[in-house]
């Protein structure tokens, strides 16, 4: 399974609001840590608010942080809701148009390995992603 670089990004910005869980990062300041565009960041964060994952603040002193403890959010919560509408193949996506899905035996071995990585994201959490903070908060210069 590829993750789309939306769930990488999304998995990163985490990373960030984790290691600076004293005050909010801003777009701005997350995009430019890794080099991305701001208005790619806006809509990872606007996902990230859908998901329960992250807390949008307006105004001065404003800007998104973790809406729990890093420790309790879990990778495989993450990517499932960011990657919701990825496929592995075709077939596994609404309105398949493949010829040979009424009697092919690859969809239930994929889906099954599907599962088996989101099973195994599901035993990490934000917090183990950012064991090493100090190193962290140094590449990020914040």
């Amino acid at each position: 399974m590829q993750m789309t670089k939306f769930t990488d990004y999304g998995l990163r910005v985490l990373m960030a609001l984790a290691v600076t869980q004293e005050r909010a990062l801003g777009g701005g300041q997350i995009a430019a840590q890794y080099g991305i565009s701001q208005h790619h960041v806006a809509k990872i964060a606007t996902a990230l608010v859908a998901g329960g994952f992250v807390l949008s603040e307006r105004g001065r002193g404003g800007g998104l942080r973790l809406a729990r403890p890093a420790k309790d959010i879990r990778l495989g919560a993450v990517v499932r809701h960011l990657s919701k509408s990825d496929v592995l193949v075709e077939c596994m996506g609404q309105g398949s148009s493949c010829c040979i899905l009424p009697a092919c035996g690859l969809r239930s071995p994929l889906q099954e390995a599907q599962e088996a990585f989101f099973t195994v994201l599901d035993g990490y959490t934000v917090a183990d992603t950012v064991a090493q903070g100090d190193s962290l908060r140094k590449l990020l210069a914040v």
